[in-house]
């Protein structure tokens, strides 16, 4: 729904852009860029990556830790409970329950965490990837800048992502996340 009304308000513009430029005789620059590919192969998306590999690497290998005590408790639940004595295969069945609900709920906290952290630092580097479009844009004296994801069909002659892509692995970029 929102798509077809962006389509429609950016059809409306380029009819509008078109009938002007063919008025007054010039040429019309309109180039199109995929913002999800700038977004990945940029290396700033490295940079964000690493750093949030350092931040919550810690906590995951907690919890495969975790996980990997559960398991083994489990397995001597299921191998020795048959030979155990009731207040001791009481005592180990409450251990992996308690066990299997503080995992639960720290993998749920981990994730949260994890996406809301993820969110805010591609939210970040969208901006960026954005910022350093629409410099190219301006500079390169384009009339009309669209991202792919609300054009039905552009040719590869009006793609400039390569171009903009250039410009995010320059040292002036910025890539130090």
């Amino acid at each position: 729904m929102i798509v077809s009304k962006v389509w429609l308000v950016t059809a409306v513009a380029l009819a509008g852009i078109a009938s002007s430029a063919v008025n007054a005789q010039t040429t019309l620059k309109v180039g199109v860029i995929s913002v999800g590919r700038l977004v990945e192969q940029s290396p700033q998306y490295a940079s964000v990556m690493k750093k949030l590999e350092d931040e919550f690497g810690p906590r995951q290998r907690e919890i495969t830790a975790a996980q990997t005590k559960l398991r083994t408790q489990t397995e001597q639940f299921q191998r020795d409970s048959p030979v155990m004595a009731e207040a001791e295969r009481l005592n180990l069945e409450r251990q992996i329950r308690d066990g299997q609900r503080d995992l639960e709920r720290t993998q749920n906290v981990y994730l949260e965490d994890l996406n809301l952290r993820r969110n805010e630092e591609f939210e970040k580097l969208q901006r960026e990837v954005l910022l350093k479009a629409n410099e190219y844009a301006r500079a390169q004296k384009f009339d009309l800048l669209l991202a792919n994801q609300t054009v039905i069909f552009a040719s590869t002659a009006v793609d400039v992502t390569e171009a903009v892509l250039a410009t995010l692995k320059t040292p002036a970029a910025g890539g130090g996340q």
